[in-house]
């Protein structure tokens, strides 16, 4: 049976794009289109589609309220649309606090070197996206964690082969895990689909003494990471900054990867700087996860913590392998926790990773295995 989706969108030119580009699809179907928030609420009541495609600025009601009153109503899987503008940004951040689970540049351009390209991509993120359920909160998050990610699961593989997750809600459990005992001298997080609301919630629980630095690697265009670099900043008690070349490593902050470059380190003695490059052509994802595990595992060996959050595809595995080679740690986010079971799933069936950890238990782990500094 096709996954239903619902088309949201002001303009009629869109709705009818991004419908021809759907309904290409046999396993996907639009049922139906809104022109406004409104609208959309009150279609995902009725409807009940699988998933929700949702423009930003649009009359009556704006795409963040429609999300924020879905998702307390009647909970679906909702893409995002925006422009990648630093205030397009900071809208599609407020609505995946709100809810949403992904977005996509409105402009097909942006986000692929072709047509063909681009109508594989859509297709393929709502395919993911509708083979999730979505169940409605039990305990209201804190600091606009949406509840997809503490309450929803997957109920299907998606397009790209990922494991379903299982069809209950995940529960919050004390972390099982117990720590190593082994020195660390940096962290490493890499995600892609989900990554934003996932490390939004890990990194607020960190103390602003945390004894390593950070580096962080989020499959996002160039003008998003600023403004999601800033809004981690303002919300965590360590710094968060985006990557810039030169920076020196220093404890107790966070260095994002800048969207559309690829970050790297280079080691001198105790003192390690960031190496911020445009990279090849060639490579899928920029900043990729697969490039600065290589590049850390050259510069720190086996003093590594790298942990793999949400996200399509197997971006990283191939950087955790070498990491492993030399003996660090890897970690991946479990099944049950992750908007998209994907990068987790490449790493933990290569047998890379030594333990699946559950979004709410991560940042306690990760806390637990650090103490030693």
């Amino acid at each position: 049976m096709a996954i239903r989706v619902l088309v949201v969108d002001d303009s009629s030119f869109f709705r009818r794009r991004v419908s021809e580009i759907v309904n290409q699809d046999p396993e996907l179907e639009v049922i139906a289109t809104a022109s406004n928030g409104a609208e959309a609420v009150k279609m995902a009541a009725e409807l009940n589609p699988q998933v929700i495609t949702m423009d930003i600025e649009m009359p009556v009601m704006d795409g963040i309220t429609a999300v924020r009153e879905i998702m307390a109503k009647t909970p679906t899987p909702i893409l995002m649309f925006s422009s990648l503008t630093h205030d397009g940004a900071k809208a599609t951040l407020d609505a995946l606090d709100a809810g949403a689970l992904d977005f996509l540049p409105k402009r097909f351009e942006d986000i692929a070197t072709n047509r063909d390209e681009a109508i594989q991509l859509l297709q393929q993120r709502v395919k993911a996206l509708g083979r999730r359920r979505i169940f409605r909160p039990l305990v209201r998050p804190s600091l606009a964690i949406a509840p997809r990610i503490a309450n929803s699961v997957q109920s299907g593989a998606t397009a790209r082969g990922e494991t379903p997750a299982a069809s209950t809600p995940s529960r919050a459990i004390p972390s099982t895990i117990r720590p190593s005992g082994k020195h660390y001298k940096l962290l490493l997080i890499g995600t892609s689909t989900g990554g934003p609301v996932a490390l939004q919630k890990i990194l607020t629980q960190f103390p602003a003494n945390y004894p390593h630095p950070i580096l962080l690697i989020q499959h996002m265009p160039a003008a998003f990471t600023p403004a999601f670099a800033s809004r981690l900043n303002g919300l965590c008690k360590i710094e968060v900054k985006e990557a810039a070349n030169g920076d020196v490593l220093r404890p107790g902050c966070a260095y994002l990867a800048p969207g559309g470059m690829q970050m790297m380190l280079e080691r001198t003695g105790t003192t390690a700087r960031l190496k911020i490059l445009a990279g090849s052509v060639e490579l899928n994802y920029k900043p990729s996860v697969d490039i600065t595990f290589a590049s850390a595992s050259k510069a720190y060996g086996g003093d590594v913590l790298a942990v793999v959050l949400t996200g399509m595809g197997a971006d990283g595995r191939e950087g955790a392998r070498m990491l492993k080679a030399v003996g660090a740690t890897i970690w991946a986010q479990d099944e049950a926790s992750c908007v998209v079971y994907g990068m987790p799933q490449a790493v933990t069936s290569a047998g890379i990773s030594s333990a699946s950890i559950s979004l709410d238990n991560m940042a306690e782990s990760i806390l637990k295995e650090s103490a030693r500094g």
